[in-house]
């Protein structure tokens, strides 16, 4: 996963975090904008979530960001 990518989900998660608690879920389209501006980095971002770790559509922002920080 890019580096940027890794910044960008620990970013996001710990805003949402911040603002709605520990129990906050999100999925991987929070990472981005209503606009399809970055493509390679939405297709990475869900094949990460959905092929290789087959998460659920909705996670707890501590459990994804836990998971990338051990990346």
């Amino acid at each position: 996963m890019q580096a940027s990518l890794r910044q960008k989900i620990i970013e996001v998660c710990d805003k949402k975090i911040a603002s709605k608690g520990d129990n906050v879920g999100l999925s991987f389209y929070a990472f981005f904008a209503n606009k399809n501006d970055e493509p390679e980095l939405l297709m990475e971002a869900a094949t990460w979530w959905i092929q290789t770790h087959q998460l659920d559509h909705f996670e707890k922002a501590l459990k994804i960001k836990a998971m990338v920080e051990e990346m």
